[in-house]
């Protein structure tokens, strides 16, 4: 019998997940629901999900796994609106980049008999420069060749991790069993800290002097530096991941910021040579990290939960 995945938020994420496994229909059936009835229908028609249902609770009601593809600042509440509706034995899976606070939510919140599982999806290295979030975005090979970070409470039963690992393998992705404080420390580097050194750009030059002629001819540098900021549900997310994950964030601030001071020292002493060398292993890093996620062959991902 199909495993019914109800996915609750229907933007790229969640889209793209239902579009990957519409593919499987013999092994999975899934219900879609979002706060957007239009998108809801949308969502549909383009079969990223086999069947809608606009009343929350009620789109839970038969799954065995609950998937809340939302913006962290959603989850918390929206685990409060669908406890007492899920079954026995359900599995509900987030996909926000904060796992240990997410898991105190799930603990607090979620009845004794339903489990909590933490996914971090990666898009798959074909679309690694696309900048969309919502519906139209969504691929159903969005994950291909990717990796999705896995951690769960300890003492979690086994079928439980294969039912996910199984369901993330449908997507043509790879799970690496990590657990959260490990989860919390990656996605430190991998997303939080981009987004904020994006944001000090956009703080270091809007409104300085000369902003005024700079913005007439900034172009694909400035923009590919800013890209991490879109809408206001980015800016409502971040703030609550970062404050959520402060440690690992701070360490990973205090590492960026002493390689500024080290390029800064490098230009006013004019030393040219060092400058050059900074600059030439920042290149030849990001060419062999793109190589690396191209080719997509991570041996070290598989380890054991």
């Amino acid at each position: 019998m199909p495993v019914q995945i109800t996915i609750i938020g229907l933007g790229q994420i969640g889209a793209s997940l239902g579009l990957a496994l519409a593919a499987h229909k013999d092994q999975v059936t899934t219900v879609g629901h979002d706060k957007d009835f239009g998108v809801e229908r949308l969502a549909q028609k383009n079969g990223a999900v086999e069947s809608t249902n606009h009343n929350l609770p009620s789109s839970v009601e038969n799954a065995n796994v609950v998937i809340l593809a939302l913006p962290v600042h959603q989850v918390r509440e929206t685990l409060g609106y669908i406890a007492q509706d899920l079954k026995k034995g359900t599995v509900v899976v987030d996909t926000t980049p904060i796992k240990a606070e997410v898991a105190k939510w799930a603990q607090e919140i979620l009845p004794d008999e339903v489990y909590y599982v933490g996914l971090i999806p990666a898009v798959g290295p074909d679309f690694l420069h696309e900048t969309g979030t919502g519906l139209d975005s969504a691929k159903a090979d969005m994950f291909s060749r990717s990796i999705f970070l896995l951690s769960a409470p300890q003492g979690t039963p086994g079928d439980v991790l294969q039912l996910i690992s199984g369901i993330v393998g449908l997507t043509g992705a790879s799970v690496m069993n990590t657990d959260f404080a490990e989860s919390d420390g990656l996605m430190s580097s991998a997303m939080l800290l981009p987004q904020l050194a994006s944001a000090s750009l956009i703080n270091a030059t809007t409104g300085q002097p000369g902003w005024q002629e700079v913005r007439k001819v900034a172009g694909r540098a400035y923009y590919a530096a800013t890209s991490a900021f879109t809408g206001q549900d980015d800016v409502a997310a971040l703030q609550i991941q970062v404050m959520q994950n402060r440690e690992n964030v701070i360490q990973k601030l205090d590492a960026m910021i002493n390689a500024l001071v080290e390029l800064r020292y490098d230009i006013e002493d004019a030393n040219e040579n060092a400058l050059k060398g900074r600059l030439q292993k920042a290149q030849d890093e990001r060419q062999n990290w793109l190589k690396e996620r191209s080719a997509a062959s991570w041996m070290e991902a598989k380890r054991e939960p």
